[in-house]
């Protein structure tokens, strides 16, 4: 159930998400309608902390800023393959790492599936860390041959941000001669630490996904030949949604321009239905800033995870106040056969089914252009008639992991309950955040009320 019931809530969200992110659209509307208002704001969200049941920062722990799968079970990794914990397919888990880990967990495959088991990474909010700290994955045989090894590094930001690696048992590839095997794998999870570094432990988010088999073989090579061009981008008017802050939260978004908030130092995830057939290209663009000097290099990057959440192509950009934007190159179809590719940004298009864009913007833009937040919009295009899928011998876990049509439905059900909000939504949102007493519902709804009286007076819209 636990990976399952997650997939289910894209574009829910949990109260102590639903506060915040109501709190950045607010911050938002004012710095478009005036700074005064700031203040009533500012007084409404301490009043909503102090009286709300939502714990602090410091209460949920150092890795509050990435969303866990709040269906998560909790499993300790063991220092030995003897006593390493299974995982199951289609069950996502909580861990932790500490600073010269190196942690086993067990995988007992069959000789039929591809297993892949990605591992999120979460540095503690303010420790320090260096470009190259970061994470090792890989999964071993029983007699500790590699069947696939990836890794993950902080990278020039030198800020703490979550991490994700994906490790890999893949019988589909014809060269894959080891690790075909039924019986059991080890997953390893090490800790790339440099000195000088925070000694605190990382949090760790371990999802685990099974593909079945193919009823028939198929094609052994990538396609060579595809629309490699760059269509002109998506236009019009954008829509508010606000991202998540880990996979499990991801709100769904399709084809448009979508709007969001976002400040430095966070990392926002949304996630895209993509069917067999289908091309997708995306763009992370970041508003300007009317404060500050400087250059920040790599300031905001745009990454793309599969639904299995491999890692397929990121970009980055500088940002000196002026708008800037992240484009991602023109990636293939979703075609099974992607796999046989030996780039990422093409292997990786492997399933259909949801793909995350991840945006991340840099700690050190508040060095130079202040906290926050920023304006951040998304264009996103799928082209491509959807094609037929390969027939799978059985079934994934969790299911539907790999139908578009699934991913599909969650985007329908995200449509309803996002999209632009008004400042009557705001003001009930916020109420209704969870655990708030009368007394601070009150003082946090004349507050709100206050702001929105005055933006309809003046005669502002309430594109929040």
């Amino acid at each position: 159930m636990g990976w399952r019931t997650g997939w289910r809530r894209h574009g829910g969200g949990r109260p102590a998400g639903a506060l915040r992110v109501v709190a950045r659209r607010v911050v938002l509307g004012i710095r478009r309608a005036g700074v005064g208002r700031v203040a009533v704001v500012g007084a409404v969200l301490c009043l909503a902390g102090a009286g709300s049941g939502t714990p602090s920062a410091s209460a949920v722990g150092p890795w509050s800023s990435y969303g866990f799968d709040a269906d998560a079970r909790s499993v300790g990794g063991a220092t030995s393959t003897g006593d390493a914990p299974a995982l199951a397919p289609g069950t996502t888990y909580r861990s932790s790492l500490p600073v010269d880990g190196r942690l086993y967990y067990r995988l007992d495959l069959d000789a039929s599936s591809n297993v892949y088991v990605s591992v999120t990474a979460v540095p503690g909010s303010g420790t320090t860390v260096s470009a190259t700290d970061g994470i090792k994955v890989s999964v071993q045989d029983a007699n500790s041959h590699s069947c696939s090894i990836k890794t993950a590094s902080v990278g020039t930001d030198r800020r703490p941000h979550p991490l994700t690696a994906v490790g890999a048992r893949d019988i589909s590839r014809p060269a894959s001669i080891r690790c075909r095997d039924a019986g059991a794998y080890y997953v390893l999870v090490e800790r790339v630490h440099r000195a000088g570094s925070s000694s605190d432990d990382w949090g760790l988010e371990l999802a685990t996904v099974s593909e079945p088999g193919l009823k028939e073989a198929g094609a052994t090579s990538a396609p060579e030949v595809w629309n490699s061009a760059s269509p002109a981008p998506v236009t019009g008017e954008a829509v508010s949604r606000a991202g998540g802050s880990g996979f499990a939260g991801a709100p769904s978004v399709g084809q448009g321009v979508w709007h969001d908030g976002i400040v430095p130092g966070q990392t926002l995830f949304y996630a895209v239905p993509v069917d067999w057939g289908r091309q997708l290209y995306a763009t992370a663009e970041l508003g300007s800033s009317d404060e500050g000097d400087g250059l920040v290099s790599r300031a905001l990057v745009l990454s793309l995870y599969n639904p299995a959440r491999g890692l397929v192509d990121d970009v980055g950009t500088v940002y000196d106040g002026s708008q800037r934007a992240a484009t991602l190159k023109p990636l293939p179809p979703v075609a099974y056969a992607n796999r046989y590719d030996v780039s990422d940004r093409v292997s990786g298009m492997r399933f259909a089914g949801s793909y995350y864009l991840v945006v991340h913007l840099s700690e050190q833009v508040a060095d130079r252009f202040g906290k926050g937040p920023f304006d951040l919009t998304l264009r996103i295009r799928v082209t491509g008639t959807a094609a037929a899928g390969p027939e799978y011998a059985g079934e994934s876990e969790p299911p539907g992991v790999f139908e578009a049509e699934a991913a599909q439905g969650r985007e329908t059900a995200a449509e309803g309950s996002s999209g632009t909000v008004t400042g009557d939504d705001t003001a009930m949102r916020l109420l209704a955040a969870g655990g708030i007493g009368t007394g601070t519902a009150l003082l946090m709804g004349l507050g709100v009320w206050m702001v929105v009286g005055r933006r309809r007076s003046g005669g502002a819209g309430a594109d929040w």
